[in-house]
């Protein structure tokens, strides 16, 4: 019986370390894990007034359209994370995006759940995304955000596969404007929330915007009042010392 407990709690021993290197492998796949390899970017860490503006699931021939004119006033620049399908079937809308000098990143083809697919699955739709991109502008891309902000390590090795960085957006920038909540509450979330490197999360298509736009015609001319400037995540990401090279260790 005592060599039973001794084998036991020997065993016990030897396993607790390779536990506790498991338990930690699992706890460091977060945020922290990620930002810190530069593999995947929330906001960016400056002092200079700079926001970055995102538009998740367009082109919309209608409210992608109306949020370029407002951003024109403001001569602010924004990122468009697009969905291929859609740049598909409205190729002069992205046209026009590129030529008012805005970024255009890679949304994914058809905005699937991202949990229910295999890699290879989310290659293709990487890949698809990027040739309709370039199909309509010319231009590749280089940034990719997940639908849904959902990621992991095969997520981000695909990334990094097709050559695009995994791009979020900082936490306390969620407008959550495709729930419709109001347009004040979208402008408060943004306007109580800014901070220098801020990457704000809208959406131009996904149901009636309007609630988007009429936000951003008060977003838009406060932020700048308070000396913000609109710049693309990509030139945010110049500032962004700490971000290794897409597709390196």
């Amino acid at each position: 019986m005592n060599k039973q407990l001794s084998f036991i709690l020997l065993a016990c021993l030897f396993l607790l370390p390779c536990q506790t290197e498991i338990a930690l492998a699992k706890k460091e796949k977060d945020r922290d894990y990620y930002e810190a390899r530069g593999e995947i970017v929330w906001e960016v860490p400056t002092n200079k007034k700079v926001i970055a503006l995102t538009f998740d699931d367009g082109p919309d021939p209608v409210y992608t359209r109306q949020i370029a004119e407002l951003l024109k006033q403001y001569k602010a620049k924004a990122t468009f994370f697009v969905v291929g399908s859609r740049v598909k079937a409205h190729p002069g809308v992205i046209q026009q995006l590129a030529k008012d000098k805005h970024e255009l990143a890679n949304h994914t083809y058809t905005h699937p759940d991202l949990r229910r697919i295999s890699p290879g699955k989310l290659r293709d739709e990487v890949l698809a995304t990027q040739q309709e991109i370039f199909n309509s502008t010319g231009i590749e891309s280089h940034l990719f955000r997940p639908p849904g902000g959902y990621y992991s390590e095969s997520l981000v090795n695909v990334a990094k596969e097709t050559g695009y960085l995994v791009v979020l957006w900082s936490w306390h920038q969620d407008t959550r404007d495709w729930s419709d909540p109001g347009v004040q509450k979208i402008v408060d979330k943004v306007l109580n929330n800014a901070r220098n490197g801020d990457i704000v999360l809208f959406h131009d298509y996904g149901g009636n915007r309007k609630q988007t736009v009429d936000a951003l015609r008060m977003v838009l001319p406060e932020l700048q009042k308070r000396g913000y400037e609109f710049i693309t995540v990509s030139e945010m990401m110049k500032l962004y010392d700490n971000t290794k090279k897409v597709g390196k260790d």
